[in-house]
C-alpha cells in the first residue's frame, strides 16, 4: 500500500510539473508588427531643412555691354573680398554670388579674395577691382584714400532683429584665468588684421580706455589674419585672449563644426559699442548704370531664400540695404574722438 501510494504521489508531481512548466515558454508574445518601423520618423525633418536653389533669372532693365567693355565676358567686373573669415568658404560663396549676379544682370563678374585687408583696398585703388565687400574700417580707408563709394550695407540678426550694425568682443581662454580687461596685463593677445575694425581698431581703443597699453602692457601680440583664426588661437591656448566680432563662436560655420566645445573653453570678457556693418563699395569711376545693376541684383539675392543662403556663407549676411556716401561719417568722427584718424593711416 505504501509503495502504491508513493508511486501515485510521484506520478502526480510529474503531471503537475509537466503541465505547469510549458506555460511560460509555449506562448511567447511576438512584438506587434507596427512597433519596429520607428525609423521613418527620424528622417522626417530633412525636407524642411532643404534650401531651395537661388533664383537667378535675368532681371528687367539691365544694361547691355559690348565685347571688350567692362562687364563683358572678356572684361568682367572684379569684386574684391576681404579675408575676414575662412578663406575657402569665402571663396566658394563669393563665386556663387558672382555667378548668380551675372545671370541676374547679364553682366560678367569675378571675385577675388585679398591676401590681406589692405590688399583689397589697394586692388580698388589700382583699378584691379571695381567693387569690394570691405569691412568697416577698410571701407573708410578706401573712401579716404581713393574716393570709394559705399552703396550697400550688410544686415545681420542681432538680438533678434535685423540690424545694420554689430559689436566687437574680447574673448579669453578659460584656462588663462583672465576674466576682466585688467587681467590682460602680461598676457598674450591675438588681433585680426591692422585694418580690422572689431578685430584691431576698436579693441585697441577699448584696451587704452581701460588703462592697458596694447604696445607695452601685453606680453606678446600677433595678427592672426581672420576672426576665425583668432577664435581658434584662443581656443587652443596659443593666445590667452583675442578680439573678434560678436559672436564668431556661434556665427562661423567652420568654428561650430570643428570646435563644437568652444563655448565651454572660451569666454567673452568685454563687448564694444555699436559699429556700423560692412558692405559693398564701388570705385568712383564705375559707370553708374553698372553700379545700379549690381545693386539691384544683390538686393534681389538678399531677398531670395536661396540667395540669402549664399550671403550667409559669404560673411554671415542676412540681407543688404542701400546706403549713401555719408553712412560711415558718424563712425569716422567717433574714431577721431578716440584718437584714431583714418587720414593719418593713409599712405
Amino acid at each position: 500500500m505504501n509503495k502504491v501510494l508513493l508511486l501515485t504521489i510521484v506520478l502526480a508531481v510529474f503531471v503537475i510539473v509537466g503541465c505547469a512548466a510549458p506555460a511560460p515558454t509555449a506562448t511567447p508574445v511576438p512584438p506587434p508588427p507596427t512597433a519596429p518601423p520607428a525609423q521613418p520618423t527620424a528622417a522626417a525633418p530633412q525636407p524642411t531643412a532643404t534650401i531651395p536653389p537661388p533664383k537667378c533669372d535675368k532681371l528687367d532693365g539691365m544694361p547691355e555691354v559690348k565685347a571688350g567693355e567692362l562687364g563683358s565676358p572678356d572684361k568682367p567686373i572684379v569684386i574684391t573680398l576681404v579675408p575676414s573669415g575662412d578663406v575657402p568658404t569665402i571663396t566658394k560663396a563669393g563665386n556663387a554670388v558672382a555667378d548668380c549676379l551675372g545671370k541676374l544682370t547679364g553682366l560678367s563678374f569675378k571675385t577675388e579674395v585679398g591676401t590681406s585687408y589692405a590688399a583689397s583696398i589697394e586692388a580698388m585703388g589700382a583699378g584691379k577691382a571695381q567693387a569690394g565687400f570691405l569691412n568697416t574700417f577698410s571701407a573708410i580707408l578706401a573712401q579716404e584714400k581713393y574716393g570709394a563709394v559705399p552703396v550697400l550695407v550688410a544686415l545681420r540678426t542681432y538680438k533678434g532683429k535685423l540690424e545694420n550694425y554689430y559689436q566687437g568682443q574680447i574673448i579669453a581662454n578659460k584656462a588663462s584665468g583672465v576674466k576682466t580687461l585688467a587681467e590682460l596685463k602680461g598676457k598674450t593677445f591675438c588681433f585680426v588684421d591692422p585694418n580690422s575694425t572689431s578685430g584691431y581698431i576698436i579693441p585697441r581703443i577699448v584696451l587704452k580706455a581701460n588703462g592697458i597699453d596694447p604696445d607695452k602692457d601685453l606680453k606678446a601680440t600677433q595678427n592672426a589674419g581672420s576672426h576665425d583664426n583668432v577664435a581658434i588661437a584662443v581656443y587652443k591656448g596659443d593666445c590667452d585672449a583675442g578680439a573678434t566680432f560678436v559672436d564668431v563662436r556661434t556665427d562661423s560655420n567652420p568654428i561650430k563644426q570643428n570646435y563644437p566645445d568652444i563655448l565651454d573653453k572660451v569666454d567673452v570678457i568685454s563687448i564694444s559699442d555699436n559699429v556700423p556693418n560692412d558692405g559693398l563699395q564701388v570705385i568712383k569711376e564705375l559707370d553708374p548704370k553698372l553700379t545700379d545693376a549690381m545693386v539691384k541684383g544683390l538686393l534681389f539675392i538678399g531677398e531670395d531664400a536661396g540667395g540669402k543662403a549664399m550671403l550667409r556663407n559669404l560673411y554671415s549676411y542676412r540681407g543688404l540695404a542701400k546706403i549713401d556716401a555719408t553712412f560711415y561719417d558718424a563712425f569716422r568722427k567717433y574714431l577721431e574722438s578716440a584718437g584714431v584718424n583714418p587720414s593719418d593711416l593713409v599712405q
